[in-house]
């Protein structure tokens, strides 16, 4: 191939590129103006197709698109744009009256913006679609200072001027309806400036500057006080320290003396316990010193007292014993003699009692007799003072009488009556018929047994005869035993 076909071809190939290219150029202008792509701070409204229902159910006319993308139909729909922009606003009244009729003026700042809320955009595009910024910002200057002089009658001067965030709130909340009427959104609404034109702030500011002169003074003067008194309390403080201190030391001082004091007494006490727990080992060794030595004597007693009092004991007991046998077998034996004289007198029958009243009698005479033993009658005269020679008679008669009182009294000490058994014999002789002769009891009186007395002459009385008769058998010799 030459190189006018080769130019040739090269042409054709350049003609074709140039068609394709613009063929893509025109098919990416078609396709860019029938897309639409909505950025994040715009809203794009297409109006003239087929609408959109609304958030209260009624049928619009157009449709919106938010922060994306869509496709709109060349010839019969047609797109228009709103901004979501912030716009700034300065607001400012003149002489609003605020509670208390007290002109003031008050100049803030505020953000308003169109809303992106569904409920809200159709406000905003049914009032503000190809309007302007200014006249949207113009008409919401407007409404907030309509707002700002409503809120201002309910707020005094005192309540705008010290607390604006307050009044900021209650601004928000009275413009926030109408700003939504309107489709619009409050963002920021700030008080910056408070002033009035009759100088009522200047005054409270004034008067609240002396307030706050005065309480300064005060609270100067109140903490000049509070720093005296601080300083006193310091120095009292300082004081009470060091006068407890001083009282410490001086305790730890008494603390010391004590302290040495007890150990004073410890060591005395020590001292002591030991002394006394040298006399104490001295007294053990001398106790049992002692004790050795009373075993020692105790032996010694052992050998020398005890064992020959034990025997000089044992030689007594077997003494004793001897003794006893001894005087058991005297014992026996009179025990047998007074059982055989009671056999006699068993015997005896009816005498027995006769013989044992004369056995006793006389024993019963030696101790009536012995109370006159100390009695030494040397001579005995006799006064005959009738002169018949009756004087010696006499005493001899009175000598039956003696006895017979003697046996009385022997009846009244030991109960036994010796003249019972007289009066009975005597009785009984007399029933018999034996009759005594004078001659006879002269001669049975003047016979009597060895030492037996003498009656010297007979009397008629019972009595004295039998105490003769018991004289003759007394002085008659006892019965074998």
């Amino acid at each position: 191939m030459d190189t006018d076909g080769k130019v040739r071809v090269f042409m054709i190939f350049a003609i074709l590129g140039a068609a394709v290219l613009l063929a893509i150029l025109t098919a990416i202008f078609v396709v860019k103006s029938l897309i639409i792509i909505c950025p994040p701070n715009r809203v794009a409204v297409i109006s003239g197709g087929k609408g959109q229902v609304g958030p209260d159910g009624r049928k619009l006319g157009y449709r919106t698109v938010k922060g994306g993308r869509t496709i709109r139909i060349p010839l019969l729909e047609q797109v228009s744009w709103m901004d979501l922009n912030n716009i700034p606003l300065e607001v400012s009244v003149l002489n609003a009256y605020s509670k208390g009729a007290i002109p003031l003026n008050v100049q803030g700042i505020a953000n308003v913006k169109v809303s992106s809320v569904d409920s809200l955009l159709g406000n905003s595009v049914e009032r503000f679609l190809n309007v302007p910024h200014q006249s949207i910002a113009q008409i919401a200057k407007e409404t907030l200072e309509a707002n700002l002089r409503g809120v201002l009658a309910t707020l005094t001067p005192e309540e705008v001027n010290e607390d604006r965030l307050k009044f900021s709130q209650f601004l928000i909340e009275e413009a926030d309806d109408d700003i939504k009427t309107l489709g619009l959104e409050l963002d920021v609404l700030k008080i910056q400036n408070v002033t009035d034109e009759v100088g009522y702030l200047d005054a409270v500011g004034r008067r609240r500057t002396a307030d706050v002169l005065k309480s300064a003074r005060v609270t100067e003067a109140e903490k000049q006080a509070e720093a005296e008194q601080a300083e006193a309390d310091s120095q009292q403080r300082a004081q009470i320290a060091q006068a407890q201190a001083e009282l410490k030391v001086v305790e730890e001082r008494n603390l010391l003396r004590v302290r040495s004091a007890e150990l004073d007494g410890i060591a005395r006490a020590s001292e002591e316990e030991a002394r006394v727990a040298g006399e104490k080992a001295k007294t053990i060794a001398e106790q049992e010193l002692e004790l050795e030595r009373i075993e020692l004597e105790k032996r010694r007693l052992q050998a020398d007292v005890v064992l020959p009092a034990q025997a000089e004991l044992e030689a007594r007991q077997l003494q004793a014993r001897a003794d006893a046998a001894h005087i058991i077998e005297e014992g026996t034996a009179q025990v047998e003699v007074f059982e055989r004289l009671t056999d006699q007198y068993k015997a005896a029958g009816t005498d027995a009692h006769d013989i044992f009243v004369l056995n006793m009698l006389p024993d019963l005479i030696e101790q009536i007799v012995s109370t006159v033993n100390g009695i030494d009658i040397d001579k005995m005269t006799v006064i005959d003072a009738g002169g018949d020679g009756q004087a010696l008679p006499g005493i001899a008669k009175q000598l039956p009488a003696s006895v017979i009182a003697i046996a009385e009294q022997i009846e009244t000490a030991t109960g036994v009556d010796i003249m019972g058994p007289l009066r009975d014999r005597m009785a009984g002789g007399l029933r018999s018929g034996e009759a005594l002769e004078p001659g006879e009891g002269a001669a049975s009186a003047a016979s009597p047994s060895a030492g037996a007395p003498a009656l010297t002459e007979t009397t008629s009385e019972a009595d004295q005869i039998a105490v003769s008769e018991e004289l003759d058998q007394v002085a008659a010799p006892e019965p074998p035993a």
